[in-house]
């Protein structure tokens, strides 16, 4: 290893930054949030929250309603990239969402 001279006059060494890694492992448990705006109608959100989900009309109503009157809303809870996926479909008609880990 090359030694320079820092600042101060003090001996430095070369050597590789230690980077620590972290990864999200796609099993871990996410959710994804789906926050209250005033751009999209009831029917826009039911939609797409169908879309996402594959779930049905009263399930999708009652997320919408949720994050309605509530702010936000809890859409899904899962493995990350099963949020993921969710999230995209949801961001196609630029929804606000959130993926909390």
């Amino acid at each position: 290893m090359a030694m320079q001279m820092g600042v101060f006059g003090q001996t430095v060494e070369n050597q590789p930054l230690e980077i620590e890694e972290t990864t999200t492992d796609s099993q871990t448990p996410a959710r994804v949030i789906l926050f209250n705006d005033n751009w999209h109608t009831f029917e826009e959100v039911i939609g797409q929250l169908i879309k996402a989900l594959g779930c049905d009309t009263d399930k999708a109503g009652a997320i919408a309603l949720e994050a309605h009157t509530t702010g936000k809303a809890l859409v899904f809870e899962g493995p990350m990239k099963d949020c993921l996926q969710i999230n995209s479909v949801l961001e196609e008609i630029s929804l606000i969402t959130q993926i909390e880990i």
